[in-house]
């Protein structure tokens, strides 16, 4: 592995001009934050985006915020519950961006609630397929693309049940359980080969995954007195950890599963 350069300030350290980003979940909520963060770091960023439904114009929230900074920002579209479409994506982002990625970051990913006993098994396989099965085909492409070339980073967003087994998420917690553990095999792989994987664990977050515990006011009154920091998080809380983690500043940081909860896995 490169040593971290010591003949650079350290603030320079975090910038990321003429490094290419695919992103993925970056239409909204903590995704569309780190793809912004990413994007004022000096990075070129190309967004993954859900096919449109015919007649319904695409979220292009996150992709227009980003090119008002004047930064080069590509789209490329895939149904990531579709793993035939997401063999095609790395190769088409890779065309997109000039034939060089950088920086991967895993950021999507859905939700489903029920009691385990009554669990649907499709419910089970859309949540293994895109919380965990689609990363792993993506980061296999990536590490393909990064290992040869001896540079890149894999940021994967794991979560606070990545640890914990929760309450009527089964799948959820399993594919994120698998995601931690994956994290770190990928990297006791590629650290050598100068390619650095880690992942962000997120706590409880003020997004719309999480408006049916925000919309209960009984779950919501019990999560928010257990987090030390007295509020839930933001999408902006991600924006240090998602810059440090693509950047040189962590360049010597292999399979790290860096929890940004508030205090709550520390209570």
């Amino acid at each position: 592995m490169d040593p971290t350069p010591s003949d650079v300030p350290s603030l320079q350290l975090f910038a990321l001009a003429g490094q290419n980003v695919l992103i993925t979940g970056a239409t909204r909520g903590i995704g569309a934050a780190c793809a912004l963060a990413l994007a004022q770091a000096g990075a070129s960023i190309c967004v993954v985006q859900r096919p449109p439904s015919p007649g319904v114009e695409p979220n292009m929230d996150t992709v227009n915020s980003i090119r008002a900074l004047g930064v080069n920002t590509q789209v490329v579209y895939c149904d990531l519950s579709n793993l035939d479409s997401v063999r095609e994506l790395f190769p088409k982002a890779l065309e997109l961006m000039g034939g060089s990625i950088h920086v991967l970051v895993n950021c999507a990913g859905i939700q489903r609630r029920s009691p385990s006993v009554d669990f649907p098994e499709k419910d089970w396989d859309d949540v293994l397929d895109v919380n965990l099965k689609s990363v792993w085909l993506l980061s296999q492409a990536a590490g393909q693309h990064m290992v040869p070339l001896r540079r890149g980073k894999i940021i994967n967003f794991c979560s606070l049940l990545t640890f914990q087994g929760g309450l009527t998420v089964p799948a959820y917690a399993a594919a994120k359980g698998a995601l931690g553990q994956l994290t770190k095999a990928l990297s006791n792989e590629w650290s050598q080969h100068n390619v650095q994987v880690n992942g962000i664990c997120p706590g409880y977050i003020a997004t719309d995954m999480n408006e049916r515990l925000l919309a209960d006011p009984i779950r919501l009154r019990q999560i928010s007195e257990r987090i030390p920091a007295g509020r839930w998080g933001n999408p902006g809380d991600f924006a240090g950890p998602v810059v440090f983690l693509a950047s040189g500043a962590s360049q010597y940081v292999c399979g790290e599963l860096l929890v940004v909860d508030g205090g709550w896995m520390g209570r």
